[in-house]
């Protein structure tokens, strides 16, 4: 455990990833740019399966919409950790 400089730990670190607004281009076979204003990914099925990956609002699969990473990290002020 890592010890910060308030005097709390750090527990665990978690990646959390969202998914945004929807980027495929949908004139681009006439050399256009449009876009279809899905603001945000929403699975189609449950997790694990083929329809996770395709959108419900959109359609298009998840690799279209912009992916954004944040972080979390979990303090324990407890004061009964140790340093290891």
């Amino acid at each position: 455990m890592k010890k910060a400089s308030h005097g709390c730990h750090v527990r665990k670190k978690e990646k959390v990833v969202k998914y945004k607004e929807c980027r495929r281009n949908h004139a681009a076979n006439v050399g256009g740019y449009a876009v279809d204003g899905c603001r945000e990914f929403m699975a189609s099925g449950e997790e694990g399966t083929r329809e996770a990956l395709k959108c419900a609002a959109c359609g298009c699969h998840r690799s279209f919409h912009k992916r954004e990473v944040e972080r979390e990290a979990f303090w324990d002020c407890s004061g009964d950790s140790t340093d290891k």
